[in-house]
């Protein structure tokens, strides 16, 4: 648990040392946080670094707040449950939100068709957009923040250190 720990915290002094402008680097953050959110695994660096050169963020930012967002790990079959709940609604699927999802007749070969992305992936990740927006939000808004704040705090003290 403390390399854990240490592993997280490595992460973000690396966060804090980027240079680049503010906000390159809450886009950045902001691009790893939604993609972080979506069930895309094994794409979600390559997703990254492609919407922050799309967007002219900070790439670097994007791969690590992605990697940062691994700390929700523990929770993800709560997290692609309720995805999953709020595709589904969205799509019609279900007419209310459903109370217990059943496994009956569920086989793995099945995940191996094409028509498992429209019964489970298209729910999944139409879901996924309204966990990863509101993060991806909330993240841009208090990295830009602080990063400004760093900065300003910055340039008062090298105005008052210089005579």
């Amino acid at each position: 648990m403390k390399k854990l720990l240490a592993y997280f915290a490595a992460l973000g002094r690396r966060l804090l040392e980027l240079r680049d402008t503010p906000h390159a680097i809450a886009g950045g953050v902001a691009i790893g946080m939604f993609i972080g959110f979506t069930p895309l695994f094994g794409l979600k660096t390559l997703l990254c670094l492609g919407l922050a050169y799309l967007l002219r963020c900070n790439p670097i930012a994007a791969v690590i707040a992605v990697s940062l967002h691994d700390v929700v790990t523990p929770f993800w079959p709560v997290l692609l449950k309720l995805e999953y709940d709020i595709g589904a609604w969205i799509l019609g699927i279900f007419h209310e939100l459903p109370t217990k999802s059943e496994m009956k007749g569920f086989h793995i070969q099945d995940m191996l068709k094409w028509t498992t992305f429209f019964d489970v992936g298209l729910p999944l990740l139409i879901g996924s957009l309204f966990l990863s927006t509101p993060a991806a939000i909330l993240s841009y808004t208090g990295m830009l923040t602080f990063l400004q704040y760093r900065e300003k705090k910055r340039a008062n003290s090298h105005k008052e250190a210089s005579p």
